[in-house]
């Protein structure tokens, strides 16, 4: 579906607050738009980003027409345990992309 880029350490101790952020290159065609011919632009947007730290869900976004092309979102989580976070980005088509990161935590 589209290209990710995702900033999350590697490592971290146990109890420290770290910062996640991700940027996704996607239209985010709201389908009020018309092309050069005058026709209406379907409507194609990311809907929701699911990310799960080791099988936890740790932040959920749903979105909608008014946010922006290449959709750009942080959040904080607590480095618990080493495990994987996984992105999961499902957009209105049915197009899924997901994208996985490995924390250790010392």
């Amino acid at each position: 579906m589209a290209q990710t880029r995702i900033v999350a350490p590697a490592t971290a101790r146990r109890g420290e607050v770290i910062e996640i952020k991700t940027l996704i290159q996607h239209p985010m065609e709201p389908g009020y738009r018309r092309d050069a011919t005058g026709r209406a632009i379907p409507k194609h947007i990311i809907e929701r980003l699911v990310v799960t730290y080791a099988g936890e869900e740790v932040f959920r976004a749903e979105l909608s027409q008014g946010i922006a092309a290449n959709p750009y979102l942080s959040f904080m989580t607590t480095a618990t345990e080493s495990g994987e976070l996984v992105f999961t980005w499902t957009d209105d088509l049915g197009g899924v992309t997901t994208e996985r990161r490995v924390i250790t935590v010392t």
